[in-house]
């Protein structure tokens, strides 16, 4: 992005900062450019605005973030996906209770399992507990409830209970959006309670994102970097949160 382009970006954002919509004619006028020039400008996915309808949002805006698709997701960036999950397995160690998000994100966890001895694995995500299920020597604990088909998992007031009332050695987060000051957000607010939860009780916290996360606010808030022990991430997010990042935070990178 050259330096033009990230000025008529910035005076943009400074337009939207209350939220909303501007018009791509509107915005090309204040910036006295062409609508071909903005539309430049915004193409890159780095950019912190996106067209929509022939109106200029923020990326950063929940008003205007995309309905989740599990099934979408899942073929999404599936290579870094597992490499980021083969990162976090190495902090697992024999006999540990672990706890593993719902989403895609942490699916290529479950196959670096058979490395450890004697795994217990709490999910209230079905995907996840399919999978572990095949595995011999991994005990399953699956918390039930209300079956949520949008995210694969259930939801129920007694969900967050049963996690608290567990010795968790390590819980595996995931993210739709991680925002270096708003915190962890995700699509689903069923997701908050077993999240904030795990969060809570596990005894080392491990964030597992690729960077298409980053710098992004979903609707459903639950946590903030603070609350986490380690971030395996990768990219523009890696970089900066080296830069920025809470100063107890334990960083992993990967390399893609």
């Amino acid at each position: 992005m050259n330096q033009r382009s990230a000025e008529r970006q910035e005076r943009l954002l400074q337009a939207l900062s209350g939220g909303g919509s501007l018009r791509l004619a509107d915005a090309a006028m204040l910036c006295g450019v062409s609508e071909m020039t903005l539309r430049r400008d915004i193409s890159s996915h780095e950019s912190p605005l996106m067209l929509m309808g022939g109106h200029l949002v923020r990326r950063d805006d929940p008003q205007f973030q995309p309905i989740y698709d599990l099934q979408q997701q899942q073929g999404k960036r599936i290579e870094i996906k597992r490499e980021l999950c083969r990162s976090a397995a190495t902090f697992i160690e024999d006999g540990d209770t672990l706890f593993i998000d719902c989403g895609t994100s942490l699916m290529p966890m479950v196959s670096e399992l058979a490395a450890w001895r004697d795994l217990t694995v709490v999910t209230y995500a079905l995907n996840v507990a399919q999978a572990v299920s095949k595995l011999d020597g991994v005990r399953l604990i699956l918390l039930g409830g209300l079956y949520q088909s949008v995210s694969q998992s259930f939801e129920g007031e007694d969900i967050a209970r049963q996690i608290r009332a567990l010795g968790i050695n390590r819980a595996f987060i995931s993210a739709a959006g991680v925002h270096l000051d708003r915190g962890l957000s995700c699509f689903h607010f069923h997701e908050v309670a077993p999240k904030q939860a795990a969060l809570e009780t596990a005894a080392q916290r491990i964030l597992v994102f690729d960077d298409s996360k980053w710098a992004t606010l979903r609707s459903a808030f639950y946590g903030s970097l603070d609350d986490i022990d380690v971030v395996v991430t990768h990219g523009r997010a890696y970089q900066e949160l080296r830069g920025r990042g809470p100063s107890r935070l334990r960083l992993a990178d990967i390399r893609v």
